[in-house]
């Protein structure tokens, strides 16, 4: 039977399009057989990956824990600041103990070797020129430790062994101190191959090789010999030490994937089970998508919430310097909408004019890299809209994105204008308090005037006195006064000019005072200072018979003070040393005043004024009280006179103060500075 022209393409179609389908499904079953023994492939192999780099992570805490130990182990070495010999047997006994270390030296503050002890497993042939040397991997990790204070470690170096081999060694430098000050060094040395066999070795497996590399990938120390397979899989971890960084790699060999043995059987059964399962999937899918959707609507809602309650400005910038994201606080704060300020880079509309250039710098340095920003923040200006400038607080850190890569840098704002105002405020409160605080104390000040004029209007007074009767007294035969009268009269006249200058100085110091101006100070010696009020001081000695001495250590340099203060400080001080040998029991009347250098800064540059009396001394309950204003133990007394004194002295830095003499009497001392010499021209 001969078929038709139109039914033999009709077969032919059907025939084409059975085989076409055939073909399909035999290569849809041949694609998903070869994806599932790729997959399975990756599967294993992220698993063998994923084992080994946890086991290099686990070696890495192994030996970081065992350094850490070791660390505190040398360090009680020096507890309790053992001898040298106790040192070494204790440093032994540890090298047993502990055999991933091969040497430990005990060095002086100059990295002179005091002595040491050597691991008695492993010869090694050290050369101390080498080691004592300042270029020296030892020399180095100490001094890095010293800059530290804290233990460092050093590079690792080759170092040869006395069996002719070599191996990789590392340094561990430790600096000692005592009593607050720095008395060495304590130097480990590790080798980095008992590192591996004491403190790796035991969690390797037959498959595993671990090795310390350095970052180009040359192998430093190697443990383990592993069987070769026909893929090789590699983990590396990074043992950051302080001073140095070691790279710990680990390598496993593995075999090809081991798939179930019936693929065919397997691809059968999950494709009928796929064929039901795809709609539950999608459709648990589908459930969870929206779920996820709904979320991501919340989260969005409540940053959204969080960002606009914020009363902190936030700034987000890519790597090139563009705004991509501010914050309603932030536009509140410079009067800029969003629209104005995404997308800006090279200069900012809220950046005042006359700062653009800086800002512009300081913005390259930062987007470079080259200067992290301080974690608590930086102070800048920035202008509003209408131009008013305010100081802000900026808060910055690096924006990392979901990968952990770096992708721009995300910025806090904080307006301190309030803040300013009110550290002015307190200032401008703080000045007026002590300008009250100065006020109150011109009553005193006027107090003090008539106190400590005092003086000078006695003197004033005697030599008048003195003189009127020098010109009245009878000169012989004649009435015209003797020359030797007239030369007296003259030398009274002097000292009453004298007195009268030295009370116009106490005023113009005391007005400098209480202006707050600063006393003019001069380069005085300190025989100057004596000089000017021996002579009122003899005059009160004489009528009270004290006896006065004047002792000055010679080769003193000048001292800087207020010259006619610090003679009133020395007048008043003497004045009340003889008014307190005024006793009719006390018969040898002394007043002693010595100068010298202070004896506890014999190198410093200070100078020591002591005024000694042999006369009562100064009860408990007075001593309490005694540089009180207006506390006195005399009825005529005002009781401003010490703390006057005191005033002065600490006003030039120094320190007035008293002490009892013995067998009797009263010692009060006080420091003032040496005059530096003004450098050349």
């Amino acid at each position: 039977m001969k078929l038709g022209p139109r039914t033999l393409l009709r077969r032919w179609r059907g025939a084409w399009r059975r085989w076409s389908l055939w073909t399909l499904l035999v290569l849809l079953v041949i694609s998903m057989l070869a994806t599932m023994v790729w997959l399975a492939g990756r599967y294993e192999a992220s698993q063998v990956q994923t084992r080994l780099e946890r086991d290099t992570a686990d070696a890495v805490s192994d030996i970081r824990v065992a350094l850490t130990r070791n660390l505190q182990s040398l360090q009680a070495l020096h507890a309790g600041e053992p001898g040298q010999l106790a040192w070494e047997v204790d440093a032994a006994e540890l090298l047993r103990s502990r055999r991933e270390l091969v040497r430990i030296e005990w060095r002086d503050a100059n990295l002179r070797m005091r002595t040491h002890a050597q691991s008695p497993y492993r010869p090694v042939a050290w050369d101390a020129r080498i080691r004592e040397g300042h270029q020296s991997d030892a020399a180095i990790a100490c001094t890095n430790a010293r800059r530290l204070s804290s233990p460092s470690y050093s590079s690792s170096y080759f170092q040869p062994h006395g069996d002719g081999l070599g191996s990789e060694m590392m340094e561990l430098c430790l600096p000692l101190t005592g009593g607050g000050r720095h008395t060495g060094f304590l130097v480990a040395t590790y080798s980095l191959q008992d590192v591996l066999v004491n403190l790796v070795a035991h969690n390797l497996t037959r498959s595993q090789e671990a090795s310390f590399t350095e970052a180009d990938g040359t192998r430093l120390a190697v443990l383990g010999a592993a069987r070769r397979g026909s893929r090789m899989f590699t983990a590396q971890h990074l043992l950051d030490l302080p001073g140095t960084t070691l790279v710990l790699r680990m390598d496993t060999w593995h075999s090809a994937p081991s798939l179930f043995p019936n693929v065919l059987t397997a691809l059968v059964t999950a494709m009928s089970i796929a064929l039901v399962t795809v709609m539950v999937v999608l459709v648990r899918d589908n459930r969870r998508r929206l779920r996820a959707e709904r979320d991501l609507a919340d989260a969005l809602a409540f940053r959204k919430a969080m960002e606009d309650s914020l009363v902190t400005g936030l700034r987000a910038r890519d790597l090139e310097g563009r705004i991509t994201y501010v914050n309603p606080a932030f536009c509140a704060m410079v009067g800029f909408s969003a629209q104005e300020l995404l997308g800006q880079s090279a200069s900012a509309p809220y950046w005042p004019p006359e700062l653009v250039d800086e800002y512009r710098q300081r913005q390259a340095i930062r987007l470079s890299g080259q200067h992290i920003p301080p974690r608590e923040g930086f102070e800048s200006v920035f202008m509003r809209k209408d131009g008013t400038r305010f100081p802000v607080l900026i808060i910055e850190a690096p924006l990392i994105n979901a990968q952990g890569q770096h992708t721009g840098w995300m910025s806090a704002f904080l307006d301190i204008s309030e803040q300013r105002r009110v550290e002015e405020l307190s200032r401008a409160s703080q000045e007026r308090l002590q300008a009250t605080a100065r006020l109150a104390t011109v009553g005193e000040m006027a107090s003090l005037l008539s106190h400590e004029l005092n003086q000078p209007l006695a003197a004033i007074s005697s030599y008048a006195t003195g003189s009127m009767n020098l010109l009245e007294a009878p000169a012989g035969a004649g009435s015209t006064p003797a020359p030797e009268s007239l030369q007296d009269v003259r030398m009274a006249m002097q000292q009453i000019a004298r007195q009268a200058e030295r009370a116009g100085k106490v005023i113009k110091s005391v007005h400098d005072f209480v202006r707050r101006r600063d006393q003019a100070r001069e380069a005085v010696s300190a025989q100057q200072l004596i000089d000017a009020i021996l002579p009122l001081a003899i005059l009160q000695a004489r009528k009270l018979a004290v006896r006065v001495n004047t002792t000055v250590e010679p080769g003193l340099p000048p001292v800087l003070c207020d010259r006619t203060m610090v003679e009133q400080v020395l007048l008043n001080l003497a004045r009340n040393a003889m008014q307190a040998m005024d006793d009719p029991e006390i018969r040898h009347r002394v007043l002693d005043i010595r100068v010298r250098r202070a004896a506890s800064n014999q190198h410093s540059g200070w100078i020591e004024f002591a005024v000694t009396d042999v006369g009562t001394g100064i009860p408990p309950d007075v001593a309490t009280r005694l540089f009180t204003p207006f506390f006195t133990t005399r009825p005529e007394g005002m009781g401003l006179g010490l703390s006057l004194c005191r005033t002065v002295i600490e006003q030039h830095g120094g320190f007035l103060g008293f002490a009892p003499h013995e067998p009797r009497g009263t010692v009060f001392t006080f420091t003032l500075p040496v005059s530096q010499p003004a450098p050349p021209p």
